[in-house]
């Protein structure tokens, strides 16, 4: 997708986040809090990235993940931006900035994958069928 059809499509705070590796407020974005089944996809490419099954209160106020749906759509890039080093992660298909996956998580893995709102569109469980993500239905069974 092109800068005029990503402006057409996308928020600002989208385009913000997605393009300019930027970052949502904390507590006040649109899946912090999202206890809902379903999946979180990337909201330019539509590839599967996360799963309600996976996510977890983290309390930093954005959603927070132990893993992918799928370990091949996420990057991980070194970010040494804002005088921290830090592990960024992006969508492969669409080249998004997501947000920063840490080592401080839970469970087995330990990892946390702090993931801006803006760069999710949030599929319910009940509607995966209708929206093409029928494959996906056995997360929940």
């Amino acid at each position: 997708m092109n800068n005029k059809e990503l402006k057409n499509k996308l928020t600002p705070m989208q385009l913000n986040v997605t393009q300019n590796n930027g970052t949502e407020p904390p507590f006040q974005n649109e899946y912090w809090d999202n206890e809902d089944d379903g999946i979180y996809v990337d909201i330019i490419s539509g590839k599967p990235l996360f799963s309600s099954t996976d996510k977890y209160d983290a309390g930093c106020g954005w959603p927070s993940f132990t893993k992918g749906i799928d370990e091949e759509e996420l990057l991980e890039k070194k970010d040494m931006s804002h005088g921290m080093i830090r592990t960024e992660v992006r969508s492969k298909e669409a080249d998004s900035h997501l947000g920063h996956v840490f080592p401080d998580g839970p469970g087995p893995t330990k990892l946390r994958y702090c993931i801006n709102s803006a760069a999710l569109r949030f599929i319910p469980k009940e509607k995966l069928e209708e929206e093409g993500y029928a494959q996906y239905k056995d997360i929940f069974k």
